[in-house]
C-alpha cells in the first residue's frame, strides 16, 4: 500500500468516526426534540426521504424495481420504523445512555437471527457471549429497575435493528443501497401516516411544531439520516468490514459522551450501570474480532484449495 492509498484509507476512517459521531448524536437530538415518538419518527422519514429522492434524481438513478423487491422494501420499511420509534419512546421514557446501551445488544440478538435466515447452528462461543450479555443487562437491570420501560424499548428496538441488518444484509446483494433505502424510508413513512390516522392524529396541531423543534427534526432527517446514511455507504468501498463494524460499536460511547456533556444532570448514572455497559460493548467486540477471523481463515482456506 503506498502513501497515497494510506492517506485515502486514514481519511475515510475519519470520516466513518464523523458518521458514528453523528449517529451518536441522534440519541441527543430525540431527547432534546419535544414530540412524542411517532411523530418524531414521522418527521424524520419523511425529510430523509425527500432528501434521497433529490440525491437519486441528480445522480439520474433508476427508480425502477421489481414487485417482488418492493415487497421486501415494503417489509423492510416497516421494521426500520418501528426499530426507530421503540428507539425514541426508549429515550424518552429513560435517558439516552440507557437507549443506547440496549441498542449495544444488537450483535448479540444477530447472532441468533442470522443462524436462522442462513440455515446454521448457533455457535457455543455465541451462546456463551450471548450469557455475558445478559450478565451486563441484570447488572443494569439491577441498579437501574426505575429505567424498565426504557430497557424494554430499548430492547424491542435492538432486536428490530439486528432483524433489519440480517434481511438487509440479503436484499443489498443485490440491490443499490440507496435506492434501497429510499423505498425503505419512504414505505416507513407510509406505514405511519396510516397509524397515525387510524389514531387520528393529523390534526392541524400535528403540524405546528416550535422552531427548536423544525431545526431539530430537518438536522435529524438531513444530516443524521441521509447525509450518514450516504456517507457510510462511500466509507464501506474503502474500508474493512471489520474495520467498520469495529468503529459502530464505538457510537454508544460517543453518544454517551455527547449526552453527559448536554445533559450532564439527567445522563449521570452509578458506576455498576457503566460496568454492566462495559461487560455488553466487551462481549460485542469480542463477537466482532472472532468473527472476522473465522471469515479470514475460511477465505485463506479457501485460497489454498
Amino acid at each position: 500500500m503506498d502513501d497515497k492509498q494510506k492517506s485515502i484509507r486514514f481519511q475515510n476512517y475519519l470520516h466513518l468516526h464523523f458518521v458514528i459521531l453523528i449517529w451518536g448524536f441522534t440519541a441527543v437530538l430525540g431527547a432534546l426534540i419535544s414530540i412524542d415518538a411517532i411523530p418524531l419518527v414521522w418527521y424524520r422519514m419523511l425529510i430523509a426521504t425527500a432528501f434521497l429522492f433529490i440525491y437519486m434524481l441528480i445522480r439520474r438513478k433508476s427508480f425502477k424495481v421489481s414487485k417482488g423487491t418492493l415487497t421486501k422494501f415494503i417489509l423492510g420499511g416497516i421494521i426500520i420504523a418501528l426499530h426507530w420509534i421503540t428507539f425514541f419512546l426508549a429515550i424518552k421514557s429513560s435517558n439516552i445512555s440507557v437507549a443506547l446501551i440496549m441498542m449495544s445488544t444488537g450483535a448479540f440478538f444477530t447472532s441468533l437471527i442470522e443462524p436462522l435466515f442462513f440455515k446454521r447452528r448457533v455457535s457455543k462461543l455465541e451462546l456463551f457471549l450471548g450469557i455475558l450479555v445478559i450478565f451486563g443487562l441484570y447488572i443494569i437491570f439491577k441498579i437501574e429497575g426505575h429505567f424498565m420501560l426504557g430497557i424494554i424499548y430499548g430492547l424491542i428496538s435492538s432486536f428490530l435493528s439486528a432483524l433489519f441488518s440480517v434481511a438487509n444484509g440479503l436484499y443489498v446483494k443485490k440491490n443499490d443501497p440507496v435506492v434501497m433505502s429510499f423505498y425503505q424510508l419512504f414505505f416507513g413513512v407510509v406505514f405511519i401516516t396510516i397509524l397515525l390516522g387510524i389514531k387520528g392524529e393529523f390534526v392541524f396541531s400535528f403540524f405546528q411544531l416550535s422552531s427548536n423543534d423544525w431545526i431539530y427534526l430537518l438536522i435529524l432527517g438531513s444530516i443524521c439520516t441521509a447525509y450518514a446514511f450516504a456517507a457510510s455507504v462511500k466509507v464501506m468501498k474503502v474500508l474493512s468490514p471489520f474495520t467498520v463494524m469495529l468503529s459502530i460499536n464505538l457510537e454508544p460511547v460517543y453518544g454517551i459522551i455527547l449526552a453527559l456533556l448536554i445533559f450532564p444532570e439527567k445522563e449521570k448514572m452509578p458506576p455498576n450501570f457503566y460496568y454492566g455497559a462495559l461487560i455488553i460493548l466487551f462481549a460485542v467486540v469480542l463477537n466482532g474480532i472472532i468473527i472476522n477471523r473465522k471469515k479470514l481463515f475460511s477465505k485463506l482456506k479457501k485460497n489454498k484449495n
